[in-house]
């Protein structure tokens, strides 16, 4: 909006039941309600979607962004789609056949199974990004569930069930290349972005230049980036990833719209990315050729986030008591002191962003940006974020996706350094690990009961799996909640007898709803 306006241009928001009041809402210079609070009923729904005014339709990145049918609407209602073709947004829709246009084009490109994987082995939704639809598996044990919740995420998520079985790196480096291309055939990389440091692969940081990527492989990425793109009829911005580990890459995936850290780029290079694709979407040429791209400095972007470290980074539903973001440091957020935080979206509430001349002075900086942001009323990742940032190993530029596995953090009132666990009876002082391996990011209750499952976020139950006086293992999940977009098992560390249910499939909860009542077995 603050691109279009500073063009000239006016703009429209859409908005749902819960984000009725929200302030991009007044921030347009006109609004339409689109229908109720999930995203099927409104952000999703494409036909509320086209009902609104106006000439052209930017998808953001996030929903519909990448929906070659809802590109197809847009264009076929008379108005322009601010994106890439429709028949390039379902060429590298398709995880799968996007890996194939990728090889053809002579990028190189990770093995997949069709059956019999070796392990490790990633699940991935073929449709879709987001960290959603996506579980590492270490063991043929670990399968069936892994890939059943992958496919429920994928279908709630995409509208889509189906996967791909690829071979899975450990310790790689995740790097990603910013491209873009006109309507005359021209193309440009924007370098690259670091997004190794994840969390149930979702980015949480993300940095240029990447500290694993000298001159020599930018320019091989960027070149392989422009292959792929190039092979489809590609026209906008896009983002190429990539896993990078001693010194060779392999294609991941394309990301068909613009990337939530697209601000980093943009410190670097000085460009406007809307602008661009504004300009492109217009018919204009790119506004810089590749001989005239110049990348300075370092940027690191964060995502703050609505979720609890003491609670397994479960996402987290409320009222913002208190906002004030930090001056020092570009915070992109549509926040604001008494707004509601909904249980319905993504849990990423605003991004801040620093630039400097070095990777340390920007470190530096957004850590203490972080210091200094107020965000009262419920638990966030602030102090987290922070914690990563004055890492050793990340400050030496050394974290892959890995990272998390072997990283600390402080908890309760920050005073002491205590690990992540799955088990918040078990958090002790020292190193404990980051559980990854999970197939339903369980949230493990404590090792005693009063008897009762009781809902620890708001959320709906995605399944029920227990019967009344059913006897269940140590660890099984009694019932999956689906919160922000992500599924949560939650389970118990010793077996148990189910005495009543008092939810099911579908159902809305609420924090502190009962859910299951049972006696230890």
């Amino acid at each position: 909006m603050r691109t279009a306006k500073r063009m000239g241009l006016r703009t429209v928001a859409v908005y749902s039941d819960a984000d009725r009041d929200a302030p991009h809402v007044r921030a347009a210079d006109s609004a339409v309600h689109i229908g109720g609070s999930s995203p099927k009923e409104s952000y999703l729904n494409i036909k509320a979607i086209l009902q609104a005014e106006g000439d052209a339709i930017h998808p953001g990145y996030g929903f519909l962004s990448e929906n070659a049918e809802f590109a197809e609407a847009v264009l076929k209602s008379g108005r322009a789609w601010i994106g890439p073709p429709p028949a390039a947004i379902k060429a590298m829709g398709d995880k799968a056949n996007a890996k194939a246009i990728a090889a053809k084009a002579g990028v190189p490109v990770l093995p997949t199974y069709d059956k019999n994987p070796e392990f490790p082995v990633m699940i991935k939704a073929l449709a879709g990004g987001g960290g959603r639809g996506i579980r590492i598996v270490f063991s043929q044990n670990e399968f069936p569930d892994a890939l059943k919740t992958a496919q429920s995420e994928a279908q709630h998520s995409f509208g889509d069930s189906r996967v791909l079985l690829e071979k899975a790196l450990l310790n790689p480096h995740h790097v990603e290349i910013q491209i873009f291309a006109d309507s005359k055939g021209n193309f440009v990389h924007l370098g690259e972005r670091d997004c190794s440091v994840q969390r149930r692969h979702q980015k949480l940081v993300e940095e240029s230049p990447s500290p694993a990527v000298n001159a020599k492989l930018r320019a091989e990425m960027g070149a392989a980036a422009i292959a792929a793109a190039r092979a489809v009829g590609y026209v906008g911005a896009g983002t190429v990833e990539f896993l990078l580990e001693d010194g060779k890459f392999w294609f991941m995936e394309m990301n068909a719209r613009l990337q939530v850290e697209h601000p980093v780029t943009e410190a670097l290079s000085g460009f406007d990315l809307v602008e661009w694709q504004l300009r492109v979407a217009a018919g204009e040429p790119l506004p810089a050729k590749q001989a005239d791209v110049r990348l300075s400095g370092h940027a690191i972007e964060v995502r703050l986030c609505a979720e609890d470290p003491e609670q397994n980074f479960l996402p987290q539903a409320g009222t913002l008591v208190q906002w004030q973001p930090s001056a020092a440091v570009r915070v992109d957020h549509a926040l604001e002191t008494g707004i509601a935080i909904p249980p319905f979206y993504d849990s990423m509430i605003a991004k801040l962003i620093a630039h400097a001349p070095t990777r340390d002075e920007a470190r530096v900086k957004l850590a203490a940006a972080l210091d200094e942001t107020v965000a009262l009323g419920i638990p966030t990742n602030k102090a987290f974020l922070a914690a990563v940032l004055r890492d050793r190993s990340f400050a030496n530029g050394e974290a892959t996706t890995g990272f998390l596995s072997h990283f600390t953090f402080p908890t309760g009132d920050f005073g002491e350094w205590s690990g992540w666990s799955n088990n918040p009876a078990h958090r002790s002082r020292g190193s404990e690990r980051f559980f990854q391996r999970n197939a339903r990011d369980p949230m493990r209750q404590k090792e005693t009961s009063d008897g009762r499952l009781l809902a620890p976020m708001n959320g709906r139950v995605v399944a029920v799996n227990a019967k009344v006086g059913e006897t269940l293992a140590a660890g099984k999940a009694l019932v999956v909640l689906e919160a922000m977009k992500m599924e949560h098992g939650l389970d118990f560390p010793f077996p148990l007898k189910v005495k009543a249910i008092h939810v099911k499939a579908g159902a809305q909860v609420a924090p502190g709803n009962l859910l299951v009542e049972f006696d230890p077995a």
